[in-house]
């Protein structure tokens, strides 16, 4: 089991979830964010630190000694990966689970993928692709986890498939993507250098299906 985890932007609402998974376990937690009142039920003993993952001087010394990072992230994700991975890299850190979305392959068929591209727009996607680039090609131990739309429901239902594959679905939960990462950062010999979709089996239609 992993020691020491740190999770970047652990005020969002999937590490939220995903946090509160990890509260049992009996690892040192470190929660960055950059509004840290999103946090206000932080597990006793983690560490909470307010911050942005590009400023060198706030993720540096709060990656290194950490045994896996995971992060969750939103905005300009490709700067955010390739600063994410120069840390880790100089300070010999080597497993991180990184969240980014549907789409970013051409991998969603169908109307459903048509929809999503239009929704989520190319310039986002494409910024998306250029996170998933860069840490596919930094040489560390990676998942990538990209999900499906998310809804709010209270049920860890999920399958999962690899790149490459055709994207199934067209919704997961948050705590489903959540519980796929704890469940990685348990155990993280588990998807190295893996890049997974991940959606609700029986979930298929022309647009996102919330039952």
């Amino acid at each position: 089991m992993t020691g020491k985890v740190l999770v970047l932007g652990a005020g969002g609402q999937i590490a939220r979830w995903a946090v509160g998974m990890l509260g049992p376990e009996k690892m040192e937690l470190t929660l960055l964010a950059r509004e840290t009142t999103r946090l206000p039920h932080a597990p006793p003993g983690a560490r909470v630190v307010a911050g942005d993952v590009l400023d060198a001087d706030v993720l540096g010394p709060e990656v290194k000694g950490q045994d896996i990072v995971y992060a969750n992230l939103a905005g300009n994700l490709d700067e955010q990966a390739r600063h994410i991975v120069e840390v880790m890299s100089g300070a010999g850190v080597r497993r991180l689970v990184f969240v980014t979305a549907l789409g970013i392959y051409d991998e969603v068929p169908g109307a459903f993928g048509r929809w999503n591209t239009r929704t989520i727009g190319t310039a986002t996607l494409s910024t998306y692709r250029s996170a998933a680039d860069a840490i596919s090609a930094s040489g560390l131990d990676y998942t990538i986890l990209r999900p499906a739309w998310l809804s709010d429901k209270d049920e860890i239902d999920y399958e999962v498939t690899r790149r490459g594959e055709p994207f199934r679905g067209t919704t997961v939960s948050r705590k489903s993507v959540a519980a796929l990462a704890v469940e990685i950062i348990k155990d993280p010999s588990q998807w190295v250098r893996a890049d997974l979709g991940v959606n609700k089996p029986g979930t298929d239609g022309d647009r996102p299906v919330f039952d």
